[in-house]
């Protein structure tokens, strides 16, 4: 008895649609990523036991000290730690003599000559509102 061989038809996978799907997934978490502020300091901040206080500031003037003393105002790394350097670009930030409230934050591990340099020079410019960024202490 003989039987006939059945022609196998070859099998194949359209990937096209995967791929559709995968371009259309990749969009979309493109789209729904939130990106972050980076900064070039790393900061540690120093930790208090008090409750934080919800301020809203308007437009504040953010000076950011390191670990090693070396200043950044609203995000603009200076050239070097002198005071002048300092209330130069300080000086920048005011408009029409209107003294804006100014936030420090100064890592845990930072002189405290810069932080007290930083509270010097905003004096001397008029400013009154000052807040220095801690965090929270972990209990």
């Amino acid at each position: 008895m003989r039987f006939q061989r059945r022609n196998r038809e070859e099998v194949s996978v359209n990937l096209t649609p995967l791929i559709d799907v995968v371009f259309l997934l990749l969009i979309f978490f493109m789209v729904s990523t939130t990106f972050t502020k980076e900064t070039h300091l790393e900061i540690d901040l120093p930790e208090t036991s008090a409750e934080p206080v919800s301020q809203d500031l308007p437009k504040a003037i953010e000076i950011i000290i390191d670990e090693e003393g070396q200043y950044s105002v609203n995000g603009l790394p200076l050239i070097n730690t002198q005071e002048k350097t300092l209330r130069q670009a300080m000086l920048k930030l005011i408009v029409d003599d209107k003294k804006p409230p100014l936030v420090i934050t100064a890592d845990a591990k930072t002189p405290h000559q810069s932080v007290v340099t930083a509270m010097d020079v905003s004096g001397r410019l008029g400013f009154e509102k000052l807040s220095i960024t801690t965090k929270q202490a972990v209990e």
